[in-house]
């Protein structure tokens, strides 16, 4: 079995990875005739000698469309990352931000994009008039589908097992797609409205775990990191309301008696903070690290090193900046 994919793939026409990377974007074979300038027939026909190649069907038809195989789905991400590395390297691409037009997509939390958009739109306008960003929420900790799908250029957040996960797998030697960089640290800290009967001094654990407490979660899920540190050491919280926005907790323990755990450095972007009572938490939690986070096949884009170098500079000026004051 070996030396048969052995020798299917030396002899494999290559052209025809591109057409079934056309076919698997646009889920049509006219469609993807039309972007090749080739005809219908001519699609149908490397279908055919890559599925004599493979041993698989690849699609099949589907209503108006078509549907992939289970294998189709497993290899389109590979091809996809194949043809993108070696376009690179045989077209590579100067980008030149003044005249560029290029949009981006990054994913964040309210959180990251209160802290790092003000700053990121100024640079754009003096180095890059004509480049627009679009942010999307981060509803989860574990952003890598949302790269591998290409649905956002680079994730920005706090992905501890992500990391952890990739680490593991490049010690072992695993093939790692994702790349990733730190931009800033900080710590998590419990928020509550300044008149709350626990502000004023530091909050103890049963204070802590007695208290009705507002969750923070990207998800919806109504557990959370802290919960998961409270755990460890044989106590729990009561989770008695669920937000997906930073924004969000802060207004609302802002006029209630819930408490909350927040980013330090965040609090000040809220505009409410002399409303709110900020103090240690009374247990030890993982340090708050934000990263930024990529697929490999964009590793080498001149327009995406770019893109990571303003992130990274935009990020240690704001935090410089936040250490001054």
């Amino acid at each position: 079995m070996i030396d048969a994919v052995q020798t299917n793939f030396r002899t494999l026409d290559l052209n025809l990875l591109r057409v079934f990377d056309e076919v698997m974007a646009e889920k049509s074979l006219t469609k993807a005739a039309r972007n090749l300038s080739i005809t219908q027939p001519a699609v149908s026909n490397a279908l055919r000698r890559l599925r004599e190649t493979l041993g698989d069907e690849l699609v099949r038809r589907e209503g108006h469309g078509i549907a992939p195989t289970p294998f189709a789905l497993m290899l389109w991400p590979n091809v996809r990352a194949a043809l993108d590395q070696l376009q690179s390297a045989l077209v590579p691409q100067h980008f030149v931000p003044n005249e560029a037009r290029n949009s981006f997509v990054l994913a964040m939390a309210d959180a990251t994009a209160a802290e790092l958009m003000g700053h990121l739109g100024q640079t754009l306008e003096y180095q890059a008039p004509s480049v627009s960003i679009r942010v999307l929420p981060l509803t989860t900790r574990d952003p890598r589908k949302m790269l591998e799908d290409g649905v956002a250029d680079i994730a920005l957040g706090y992905f501890p097992a992500v990391l952890a996960d990739l680490t593991a797998k490049a010690q072992s030697g695993d093939a790692v797609a994702f790349e990733h960089h730190r931009l800033y640290g900080g710590e998590y800290v419990c928020v509550m409205r300044r008149a709350h009967p626990l502000s004023q001094k530091n909050i103890s654990l049963d204070d802590f775990c007695n208290a009705r407490h507002l969750l923070v979660s990207f998800s919806g899920r109504p557990y959370g990191f802290i919960d998961e540190s409270l755990a460890s050491i044989g106590r729990q919280r009561r989770v008695v309301m669920t937000v997906n926005q930073f924004f969000t907790a802060g207004r609302v323990v802002e006029t209630s008696d819930l408490l909350t755990v927040l980013p330090r450095h965040f609090v000040p972007t809220t505009g409410i903070a002399d409303q709110l009572f900020i103090c240690d938490l009374p247990f030890q939690v993982p340090a708050l690290h934000v990263d930024a986070l990529w697929h490999r096949r964009k590793h080498a884009q001149s327009d995406h090193v770019w893109l990571r170098e303003v992130l990274i500079n935009t990020a240690h000026e704001v935090f410089k900046k936040n250490d001054r004051q």
